[in-house]
């Protein structure tokens, strides 16, 4: 079977090496040279811990041992398990954090909730002053920068796999084939349309009450720390994002700690990565009105390198990058994905928000297997 894939971010990268993997041909074709979406503008982590439960939880779980394994085949991707540790400084959030180890998933996660001192055993360069740290060992990361080109290159290796960038296609025609802008005409057996957060053009045609909207963010990585940050960080802003933290111990810190007025109007959390080469990628905003700022604002980066400063306890390293992103999320948030036929043959899948780089090797699976591959 010859596969058409089209978007050569994380989600469209992993249908094409699923449709690899099962012994198919894929013809894979990227409108830019090569990925510069969400994909390579995210921490690249595989954030199993905030995952709400059910399929949401099962998919990252799946997605994290698919990870591993890739990671083991592909070196390139970088993959690692670091494991997270999401920092509280008061008791009202390490009651939130204590409400999660008590889930009946908590196992599967890896919580444990610690103390300073054991927290500063796992990640020594947490040397500043917090109360402790809900721990969660399934947590892992890659190098999203170069992930899709490693990918990309193991794929090519197959001789099963051609590599189209530059080429934004413009049509579905009858037969299972595409038409680029450069009028050239692909034949195949099944189409995948993973575009990210492209939904207009093309995709808007397709499937013109696509329930999918886009987040726009803001990110910045650092100079190297000058030390091994030994685990993904996380502060207590994230328990009011990620859906596994909801509950009365969530309601009683919203109750009597409200966020900084920044990180509010931002609707900000830390997270923080480092990076093969010692730097650490640092976020995140979320922003959900368009039309999107064009610019990046100050503000979010001040009160994240407070925050960084206070769990380090030393400076924050110089920042050398600074960037936004957007990427696609289902308005239903508690769908991991947005797959549906808009055609014969041919199948959309976008929309899993940003779960996308943790819960990809999955969702293609799960594609794959619907597909009958």
């Amino acid at each position: 079977m010859r596969v058409i894939v089209v978007g050569a971010g994380v989600l469209g990268t992993m249908h094409a090496w699923q449709a690899v993997e099962r012994g198919h041909e894929v013809l894979h074709i990227e409108r830019e040279a090569e990925a510069r979406g969400a994909s390579v503008r995210n921490f690249g982590q595989i954030w199993v811990s905030g995952r709400a439960g059910g399929e949401e939880l099962a998919t990252a779980l799946r997605a994290r041992e698919l990870w591993e394994e890739i990671g083991a085949r592909v070196p390139g991707i970088g993959f690692r398990a670091t494991g997270s540790l999401s920092v509280v400084m008061n008791e009202a959030e390490r009651a939130v954090a204590e409400a999660a180890t008590r889930r009946p998933d908590a196992a599967d996660r890896g919580y444990a909730l610690l103390d300073a001192a054991a927290a500063r055993e796992i990640n020594p360069a947490l040397r500043g002053d917090f109360l402790g740290a809900l721990w969660c060992e399934r947590d892992a990361a890659v190098e999203p920068r170069v992930a899709q080109r490693a990918l990309k290159d193991a794929l090519l290796a197959s001789g099963r796999y051609t590599y189209l960038g530059g080429r934004e296609v413009r049509d579905v025609t009858d037969g299972r084939a595409v038409r680029d802008d450069h009028g050239d005409v692909h034949h195949g057996d099944a189409v995948l349309l993973c575009t990210g957060a492209w939904l207009g053009g093309l995709v808007r045609e397709l499937a013109p009450d696509l329930p999918v909207r886009r987040v726009r963010l803001q990110m910045m990585q650092t100079d190297p720390l000058g030390e091994r940050l030994t685990t993904s960080v996380a502060d207590a802003d994230s328990f009011r994002y990620y859906p596994a933290y909801a509950g009365e111990a969530l309601d009683a810190l919203a109750a009597v700690q409200r966020q900084t007025p920044t990180a509010a109007a931002h609707k900000m959390q830390l997270l923080m990565v480092q990076r093969a080469d010692g730097g650490l990628t640092i976020g995140d905003t979320h922003e959900y009105e368009t039309p999107f700022g064009f610019d990046v604002v100050e503000d979010p980066y001040t009160h994240l390198t407070g925050v960084v400063e206070k769990i380090l306890g030393r400076p924050l390293p110089a920042v050398r990058r600074r960037w936004a992103g957007v990427y696609a999320q289902c308005t239903d948030t508690s769908r991991v994905v947005h797959r549906r036929q808009v055609r014969d043959g041919v199948w959309l899948v976008t929309g899993p928000g940003g779960r996308g780089m943790t819960c990809s090797p999955a969702i293609a699976e799960q594609t794959a297997n619907e597909l009958g591959w």
